[in-house]
């Protein structure tokens, strides 16, 4: 997410309200307004941006433990005959390695490598009496994901939209000591593994998992009940309800690309320095995933252009669409997702820029509003992740 997120625009006069897209509200939506949390449109959806401040937030979550409503996100569940060897033709990943309860990050591609979307998936050994795949995408463009799922995918798969299902987010460094006491024995998961856990009879999913660099859990929740388990997690002394705006300062601060900014059917999984997508040898070698031999001949010769971290000078910060310039001043690359980094007290950004240029260490110069900028090429993530991959 950039930091000028979306607003809802007025209604053009001469525009059929009927024609206007929806703008649906979150289970929360109530919970939210009465927390105090000031709204605003993102990805088709009311969401809360912030409750106390963007800078308070992101260091409670940093210190603390922050509760992110991310219930706009897709939740999907596929299952039938086939469904790893078809799955392993639309994405990179080895979903065949994949255990029971395990997670994985991968991309949705389209033929020409480009990125269609970001997205995790877990092997859950039954949902309604079906063992498949649980699939989390990114909520602007799970309508246009679940359409291409259906359409590539034989019709033997099942593709279910989890749409009655609310999705919490409970990130930092005290978030275990919050749940554990509510939900015993998610203490023992470890990163990228989850489990079905039960909270006072309602039915929970839970993964040890996040998008903010810190140890956290996200937990899938039946929508109505989402208010009850929200209104419990903030009730713990070290929970506060975090927006949209922190959201996106702690993931640009860990080295998280954000769909649609940082990733789009322009970039390629190397061109976004997402190298560790393609790393099973079995998918390399059988090279039969969507834009497989431009991606491996970009893996081993490296891309054209890349993205890289970069720290800016000074206290102003570069924004999304900034120009990255050479000495000529010709524009060679662009800003992805820039803000202040409040744990670091400086600004920071992430860009694509040319292979020449992506070395840590390299000078550079951004242009931003007809100023110029200058930064330098930092090896990402900014901050170091603190994430739980054994016992604690």
């Amino acid at each position: 997410m950039s930091d000028t997120l979306p607003t809802i625009d007025d209604r053009d006069d001469d525009t059929d309200a009927d024609d206007e897209p929806q703008i649906e509200r979150l289970a929360l939506d109530a919970w939210h307004r009465a927390h105090g949390a000031r709204m605003v449109e993102f990805a088709g959806y009311e969401m809360p941006i912030q409750y106390d401040g963007i800078m308070a937030e992101h260091h409670w979550t940093r210190e603390s433990a922050g509760l992110f409503d991310v219930s706009h996100m897709g939740q999907l569940f596929l299952s039938g005959d086939g469904l790893d060897a078809a799955l392993e033709t639309l994405i990179p990943a080895d979903v065949t390695g994949v255990k029971p309860n395990a997670q994985k990050y991968s991309l949705l591609l389209d033929e020409g490598g480009g990125i269609l979307d970001d997205l995790m998936l877990t092997r859950w050994e039954s949902h309604e009496g079906q063992a498949g795949i649980y699939m989390v995408v990114n909520g602007a463009v799970k309508y246009d994901d679940i359409g291409h799922l259906r359409m590539e995918l034989p019709d033997e798969i099942t593709l279910n939209h989890l749409d009655e299902q609310a999705l919490l987010a409970l990130q930092g460094p005290k978030a275990v000591d919050a749940l554990s006491r509510i939900v015993p024995g998610v203490e023992a998961l470890v990163f990228m593994t989850g489990g079905h856990f039960d909270w006072n009879g309602t039915p929970l999913w839970i993964s040890r998992s996040g998008y903010t660099g810190e140890d956290g859990f996200e937990i899938s929740v039946p929508g109505d009940a989402v208010e009850a388990l929200a209104t419990a997690l903030v009730g713990a002394p070290e929970v506060k309800p975090i927006g949209l705006g922190a959201r996106d300062s702690l993931r640009l601060e860990a080295d998280l690309p954000l769909y649609g900014h940082d990733l789009d059917t322009e970039t390629t999984p190397i061109m976004a320095a997402l190298n560790f997508v393609i790393g099973s040898k079995r998918r390399r070698e059988e090279a039969n995933f969507p834009g497989a031999e431009r991606i491996l001949a970009e893996r081993q010769d490296g891309p054209i252009v890349r993205r890289v971290g970069l720290v800016i000078d000074g206290r102003q910060p570069v924004r999304e669409g900034a120009a990255v310039i050479d000495a000529d001043e010709t524009t060679v690359g662009k800003v992805t997702s820039g803000g202040f980094a409040p744990t670091l007290g400086a600004p920071i950004a992430m860009a694509y820029v040319p292979a020449a240029m992506a070395a840590v260490g390299t000078r550079v110069q951004i242009v931003q509003r007809g100023k110029i900028h200058t930064g330098t090429v930092t090896a990402m993530p900014f901050v170091p992740h603190r994430y739980v991959r054994g016992a604690k």
